[in-house]
């Protein structure tokens, strides 16, 4: 029997250090709209809901005391979080711009495409990858 079908990623959430900072980072400068937000008083937690332009969604969680995660050495678990996007040059303008720095330019040995990295504001990896 197989299994029911899959229609995509519906979102990922990520656990920011200073919820500010990361709101400010991802709805701004990676200009996600927001879709919602709400303080949960019960847990002391902000949940930010943004609109990724593919229809899934990115959502931001802020916890009291929540441990840093480890990027390097990479660690078992989600390894980075990847963005398509067409015009790989003029994000990399932009970033910089806006004060982001990304690692240089790489290309996929089994694709060809080009892609890069960059950290959110907790170090998290972040790629973007051109289509």
């Amino acid at each position: 029997m197989r299994p029911p079908a899959m229609q995509g990623i519906h979102h990922v959430a990520l656990i920011c250090s200073d919820y500010k900072r990361s709101k400010q980072f991802y709805s701004e400068t990676l200009g996600l709209p927001i879709l919602a937000e709400h303080y949960r008083a019960a847990r002391q937690s902000w949940k930010l809901d943004l609109q990724l332009p593919d229809g899934s969604q990115l959502e931001l969680f802020s916890f009291v005391g929540a441990p840093p995660r480890p990027s390097r050495p990479e660690a078992q678990g989600l390894r980075h979080l990847a963005f398509a996007v067409t015009d790989l040059d003029a994000w990399l303008a932009y970033l910089q711009q806006q004060g982001v720095s990304t690692e240089p330019v790489r290309v996929d040995e089994y694709t060809g495409k080009r892609f890069t990295f960059f950290q959110d504001p907790d170090g998290l990896p972040l790629e973007l990858y051109q289509r």
